[in-house]
């Protein structure tokens, strides 16, 4: 399922980093033609170099880690 507010597809994705990468398009050209910042366009580039089509994947927005998080003994207390 593609986010609502997803400016492409995974396979947009894939197009804008091929452009990017393997024709050699400027960032900022291919960020124009497929409607997104060039910062979103570099980062799907460089997803693109690291882990080619399986980078364009859509990716889970969880945190990967939540420094201020409640400590787990507290939550037990206030669940109990």
């Amino acid at each position: 399922m593609v986010h609502a507010n997803a400016k492409l597809t995974p396979r947009g994705r894939l197009e804008l980093a091929r452009c990017v990468v393997e024709e050699g398009w400027p960032l900022r050209r291919a960020a124009e033609r497929f409607q997104v910042s060039p910062t979103t366009a570099k980062r799907w580039a460089d997803r693109y170099r690291l882990l080619n089509a399986a980078g364009m994947t859509d990716r889970s927005s969880r945190p990967h880690r939540s420094p201020s998080r409640t400590p787990r003994r507290l939550e037990q207390r206030i669940s109990d």
